[in-house]
């Protein structure tokens, strides 16, 4: 494991509110970088998420709502900043392409590749869709409509610069066979292989005229251009976390070989950050991200979410609803990380009462009733319960959980779902475990050494699955601490009372 590691959310696009998606890919990052920092050194972690603020979306999106492009920018941002304080996001740095950090590094990452002609002007004709603002070929075209989103495109004419990306297409396909890793899932690899064979990469367009278009990081060797988002946005990244110096060499605690590069994103800009990025840094000779980790889409009745089909779910809602950690629970376990999940109230209670109620909220209520009951509230001292299978097998199973969630979880395949299935499985024969031993008989008959091993087995699994919970429910791992307590228990409220259908 290397010493250091950098996970990167998308920059999130502030047209508009932030939906589920947005918080599917920060829930899911903020996971891995608190599991991470209890893995290394305290201070080797770096979380980071933001916001692009650039673009003809934008200005448009400002303009509907009488607002300058700035004003507009900042009044979304907060409640990004909001929402990310209400799911318990815990971002080390937000970054956004408005600052001049930012700034800075795209205009000097702009002129280094001019002066090495990696960037060349040329007269454009082409096919524009201003929603994703991308151009398109003839040849890539079918019909008159973007091939992405289906909306109508706009023939435009004009002088542009380009960046040369047609030049790395062979680097690019060996760069990805040769790392297996780099894209994950394996699905997603093989999606941007098969891009790479069937078409021949078309140097990128990386600016747009101001006439058009002002709203954007101005061209350093072009008053009458600004940079093109995307080319813009990719480079936070980078402009968070390093400089480039005097001599054009790009200076970073947090991209060096020691470090573990991961960019957290949805699989709708896979291309962008698995083509155009890896490319911008090799032209800049810059290393390459250890993993660009792409997952899949939350849908409505298997409809992707939009605001056009007005059928977005507001993460706000659902946790007003349900809870923080509920929301973040349902997110990470009900569908394997890279696929597609259908989004539903009634997936969620049913989570709700099955895993968190039944399970983990009845485990650690009924083991501290007993402690109350049998023990006045002090838990007891730890018993040998090697006569007994049933608890042989709990604690091998507890000693093993760690290690099992590590190798869901530090892989490059981030399997959430599967390293929660682990911490449930010590849960699940506890709870077994207290059928059939049946307690209240031990009390009953005076065995007292039984009994004592029993509630102190419980009580290990609770602390240990606990511990293994806290980088998924942060807030639930705190309140099974204060609970359960050292020597005594502090009994609540039920982590989870059960959700009534009437509800």
């Amino acid at each position: 494991m290397k010493s250091k590691f950098y996970i990167t959310t998308p920059i999130y696009y502030v047209n508009a509110s932030p939906h589920i998606g947005h918080s599917y890919t920060t829930i899911a990052a903020d996971t891995i970088a608190r599991f991470m920092r209890k893995a290394l050194k305290e201070g080797n972690v770096l979380f980071l998420t933001g916001t692009d603020e650039h673009g003809q979306k934008i200005q448009k999106a400002a303009d509907e709502a009488g607002l300058s492009a700035q004003e507009f920018v900042d009044k979304v941002v907060v409640q990004f900043r909001n929402l990310w304080k209400t799911l318990n996001i815990s971002y080390d740095d937000f970054i956004r392409t408005t600052q001049d950090r930012h700034i800075r590094t795209v205009q000097k990452a702009l002129q280094m590749l001019y002066d090495k002609k990696e960037i060349y002007s040329a007269e454009y004709q082409g096919w524009y869709c201003t929603p994703c603002e991308i151009f398109w070929t003839e040849t890539q075209l079918t019909d008159s409509l973007c091939p992405d989103c289906r909306r109508p495109l706009e023939k435009i004419s004009e002088v542009n610069y380009f960046f040369k990306i047609s030049a790395y297409q062979d680097w690019l396909f060996n760069h990805i066979k040769n790392n297996p890793c780099f894209i994950q899932p394996a699905s997603r690899q093989e999606e941007i292989l098969s891009f790479l064979k069937m078409n021949t990469l078309t140097d990128l367009c990386i600016s747009r005229p101001r006439q058009r278009l002002s709203w954007g990081i101005p061209v350093p060797f072009s008053k009458e251009h600004v940079t093109y988002v995307w080319f813009d946005a990719l480079i936070n990244y980078i402009s968070a976390v390093g400089e480039f110096d005097d001599k054009g060499n790009y200076v970073s605690g947090w991209w060096g070989d020691d470090t573990r590069i991961v960019h957290m994103i949805g699989k709708d800009i896979l291309r962008q950050h698995t083509v155009y990025w890896p490319i911008m840094l090799k032209a800049l000779g810059i290393r390459m991200p250890d993993t660009v980790c792409a997952h899949g889409w939350w849908l409505i009745d298997a409809a992707k979410m939009s605001k056009s089909r007005g059928n977005v779910v507001n993460p706000l809602e659902v946790v007003d609803k349900y809870g923080v950690d509920v929301y973040r629970y349902f997110l990470l376990k009900d569908v394997p990380f890279g696929l597609d999940g259908n989004f539903s109230e009634e997936a969620i209670v049913k989570r709700f009462n099955s895993d968190l109620a039944n399970d983990l909220g009845n485990l650690l209520y009924r083991t501290l009733t007993m402690i109350e009951k049998y023990y006045q509230g002090v838990i007891p001292s730890p018993r040998d319960g090697a006569h007994d299978e049933r608890i042989k097998n709990i604690a091998s199973c507890i000693t093993s959980l760690s290690r099992e969630v590590e190798d869901a979880l530090a892989k490059a395949t981030f399997n959430f779902s599967l390293a929660l299935e682990k911490i449930w499985e010590p849960i699940n024969m506890a709870n077994k475990y207290v059928e059939e031993a049946k307690p209240w008989n031990l009390a009953k008959e005076n065995k007292k050494e039984e009994l004592e091993a029993f509630i102190r087995i419980l009580v290990d699994v609770i602390r240990q699955v606990g511990n293994a919970l806290s980088p998924f429910m942060p807030q639930t791992a705190s309140l099974i601490e204060e609970q359960i307590g050292r020597d005594k228990i502090s009994k609540g409220r039920p982590l989870f009372p059960r959700i009534e259908n009437k509800r």
